[in-house]
């Protein structure tokens, strides 16, 4: 696994510090633990079109981040301009997911969230669905889920939240959709049997599923007219989502006041899994 090019340590953390408390003179809103300490927040799949979102509400609660993202040049951006550390990981790699953690935690000596934003988006019936797409979508969805979770609840020392992302396609009937809903209903019986499991240690897990949504990769959905006038018919709500719709939740759930909220999967779908309009 690589670290991200970032430079001098030393020179690094003064000037990491720096900018963390000056932002924090700037932010409405701070986030603060039970203990008086700055949450810090572990996002995976940081550079997509919800993650990105989710970084930029965090970063205006004050919240300490750590980055993680395949791709170095726009992870290396994103750090950079949230004065956030960042560190590369494939997260369908146990071992990388591992290291990346240790590593974390090695920098900022706690952690009290994680997310993974990670995620693809196969739209095939079965019969069309090769081994190769169905291995493929569940390590990219489920498996990088349990990853990322596995190794947030073996460093949470002092409790703390973590959340996953599944999809409205999980939890309603969508044609075309048999292997991107299984690995996203995965994640959903992955998050409530985690918070059972958990709850004694004070982590919260939860799950937000949401519908379809402008990032880069649904740009083949979005960007093709009939297909998106046809995709905002199913929601209810009468448009499609946005990145920051999503976050919006996500942050809500890591911010450390909600303190009695574990095992919930929140649809921000726009009542696609929920509702029918007339």
């Amino acid at each position: 696994m690589n670290q991200t090019e970032l430079p001098n340590a030393d020179i690094l953390r003064t000037n990491y510090r720096g900018a963390l408390e000056m932002r924090n003179e700037n932010s409405m809103t701070q986030w603060q633990t039970a203990d008086g300490k700055t949450p810090v927040i572990a996002v995976l799949g940081a550079t997509g079109g919800i993650g990105e979102a989710l970084c930029r509400r965090l970063s205006s609660c004050g919240a300490e981040m750590v980055l993680g993202a395949r791709s170095e040049t726009p992870l290396k951006k994103l750090a950079g301009e949230l004065c956030a550390v960042g560190q590369s990981v494939d997260v369908t790699q146990s071992e990388q997911v591992d290291a990346w953690f240790a590593q974390a935690m090695e920098h900022s000596g706690r952690l009290d969230g994680a997310v993974c934003c990670v995620g693809s988006l196969l739209l095939k019936p079965a019969h069309l669905t090769s081994d190769v797409d169905w291995h493929d979508t569940l390590a990219q969805n489920m498996t990088s889920a349990f990853y990322v979770l596995r190794a947030a609840v073996r460093v949470m020392k002092s409790g703390g939240s973590i959340v996953l992302c599944s999809s409205a396609a999980a939890r309603t009937g969508l044609a075309n959709h048999e292997a991107i809903g299984a690995a996203k209903a995965g994640v959903i019986g992955l998050t409530l049997s985690a918070a059972a499991t958990y709850a004694r240690q004070n982590i919260r897990v939860n799950c937000v599923a949401p519908g379809l949504v402008r990032t880069r990769l649904t740009q083949s959905l979005t960007g093709n007219e009939a297909m998106a006038k046809a995709s905002t018919a199913l929601h209810p709500l009468g448009r499609l989502g946005e990145p920051d719709d999503v976050a919006s939740a996500i942050a809500w759930l890591l911010d450390p006041a909600q303190t009695w909220v574990t095992g919930q999967i929140i649809g921000v779908d726009g009542g696609l899994a929920s509702i029918r309009s007339r």
